[in-house]
């Protein structure tokens, strides 16, 4: 008798499988009692930054600290702290950096103005670097009667040269 794996016994293998693993899934469970605390903690951690990954909010990372700035939040809107009273307690604990939009002065001024400033130091490199290359090329020019006699002189005549094989 054969023991090979057909298409309908493969097909039975992977429905058990499954089966099996279907016996282990849980009901999800609910991140808050209250819908309106919840709605709260995603709007709040809308505002914050990811310290860990830095181009997402608290909201959508999955880094250990994003999940531990969310538990933080959650506590504080249960203990009946305002939305900005927790704002607050996040910028002094970590600085305007980790609002997703810092507000605009001496200290963030660079968070707001820098990427303009690199696309203009940019600007200006890429500039310099094709003044300089059209100058190069421009003073580009043939040799003369006599630079190219110097020339033939150390390379040798065209006619007496033999091609390398």
């Amino acid at each position: 008798m054969s023991r090979r794996l057909t298409f309908p016994r493969l097909l039975a293998v992977l429905g058990l499988a499954l089966a099996c693993q279907l016996g282990y899934a849980e009901e999800a469970r609910p991140l808050a009692d209250d819908p309106v605390a919840e709605k709260r903690l995603q709007a709040i951690s809308a505002e914050l930054r990811c310290l860990v990954c830095q181009n997402e909010t608290i909201a959508g990372s999955n880094a250990d600290l994003a999940k531990d700035l969310r538990r933080e939040i959650r506590t504080m809107i249960q203990a009946g702290q305002s939305d900005q009273q927790i704002l607050d307690f996040m910028v002094s604990r970590y600085g305007d950096f980790v609002l997703y939009r810092p507000p605009l002065k001496g200290t963030t001024i660079l968070l707001w103005v820098g990427p303009l400033l690199f696309l203009g130091v940019g600007i200006i490199a890429l500039q310099l670097y094709l003044r300089r290359r059209n100058r190069v090329i421009q003073e580009t020019r043939p040799l003369t009667e006599e630079e190219a006699r110097q020339a033939e002189a150390l390379l040798g005549k065209p006619e007496n040269r033999q091609e390398t094989p």
